[in-house]
């Protein structure tokens, strides 16, 4: 998106409660292998996956993507993302080779004003993971600050 048309405080609260299309994933050994190599651990034992997993798969998992996140936010471009949070919540711990449907959907929404500079948008996405038997195994909620230049 171009900066150089404003964002409306009203297109931005209209997405709050935008559900994603949802769908499954399936974490397999390779997938976890790298991304437990990545971040200098060792295999957990049982094909227990390392938790990095949780910053993509819930967004794959739940049919969605980054770009379309930026794109929902209205982000003006890839550098005006700012991470306020990351919050994983592990009922139990996700095991490789297994289905999990994932859902998402965006929670709140809403326009803000900083008090070191330009204003921005603060979006809160929620992507949960379930077992087969529909038992919630994992929760994140993610808080990303949309800035804006007007």
């Amino acid at each position: 998106m171009g900066a150089d048309k404003i964002v409306s405080e009203a297109s931005i609260r209209a997405i709050a409660g935008h559900q994603f299309p949802g769908g499954t994933y399936t974490i397999e050994h390779w997938e976890n292998f790298l991304l437990t190599e990545c971040t200098g651990s060792q295999l957990m034992s049982n094909g227990v996956v390392h938790p990095v997993a949780l910053f993509h798969v819930p967004i794959i998992g739940s049919g969605t993507s980054i770009a379309e996140m930026f794109a929902l936010g209205q982000a003006e471009s890839d550098l005006s993302i700012r991470i306020e949070s990351y919050d994983w919540e592990m009922f139990h711990p996700l095991k490789e080779d297994v289905a999990y449907q994932v859902s998402g959907k965006v929670i709140s929404a809403e326009r803000c004003q900083s008090e070191q500079g330009p204003g921005y948008d603060r979006i809160q996405f929620c992507f949960e993971m379930s077992n087969s038997s529909n038992q919630l195994v994992a929760r994140t909620t993610i808080i990303w600050h949309y800035t804006r230049q007007r």
